[in-house]
């Protein structure tokens, strides 16, 4: 039998729900989240020759360019609607 989109939907977030009632969310996304921020240190660092510390620093600031980029893009795609 066939589902449909919003029962997948409900699906996967009865399992999320149960994955994280059972085990801390910060370390079953660890692996997930230190891959997302290594595409920031490459970005910054692609030759590896910055200080870990700087790099890190500097990998953190083009996260929160990359954030601020997809609130301005969701703002203006909100406000384009809307008018």
């Amino acid at each position: 039998m066939a589902m449909t989109d919003g029962e997948r939907i409900l699906r996967a977030r009865i399992g999320a729900y149960a994955l994280h009632a059972k085990h801390d969310p910060r370390v079953t996304s660890a692996n997930g989240r230190a891959t997302f921020m290594s595409r920031f240190e490459r970005e910054v660092d692609p030759d590896g020759g910055l200080d870990p510390g700087e790099r890190e620093r500097r990998a953190e600031s083009a996260r929160k360019a990359y954030f601020a980029r997809l609130a301005y893009k969701s703002a203006r795609a909100r406000a384009k609607r809307a008018a």
